[in-house]
């Protein structure tokens, strides 16, 4: 039950900060445009992305620190940090051609996935994600 609570608790907070970093950034960029490039989640994919990198050494094993820090908190930042980690972890276990599909199919089914989903309806129902 402890573990559930950190995910729990990291999980919430990294949702907040992702939230707040995101909507901020896209605010001073975008000033309205709903053509806007998605720079708050841009931002939050680039920072996660640096913190996974600096930080999965220094929890390495020690279970509460992963589960409250990588998996929840990052995890809620962005599941991109994951994503990156997981692909650069095949990488160095000597395995670039698993990681080169992954990417690709991680890619390329998500698109579809949003397509067949929202495919065929008019643009202004799709929502901005991150940006009220």
């Amino acid at each position: 039950m402890q573990h559930l609570l950190l995910v729990f608790v990291g999980g919430g907070l990294g949702s907040l900060l992702r939230h707040a970093v995101s909507a901020s950034a896209q605010e001073l960029y975008a000033r309205g445009d709903p053509a806007r490039f998605p720079v708050g989640t841009l931002l939050v994919n680039v920072i996660g992305c640096l913190l996974i990198g600096a930080l999965a050494s220094w929890c390495g094993k020690r279970e509460p620190m992963r589960l409250l820090v990588l998996v929840g908190l990052l995890g809620g930042f962005t599941t991109f940090s994951s994503f990156g980690l997981e692909a650069i972890r095949l990488i160095s276990l000597g395995h670039p051609g698993k990681a080169v599909g992954y990417i690709a199919v991680t890619n390329l089914a998500g698109l579809a996935a949003v397509w067949m989903m929202w495919g065929g309806r008019a643009v202004e129902n799709l929502p901005a994600i991150g940006v009220d």
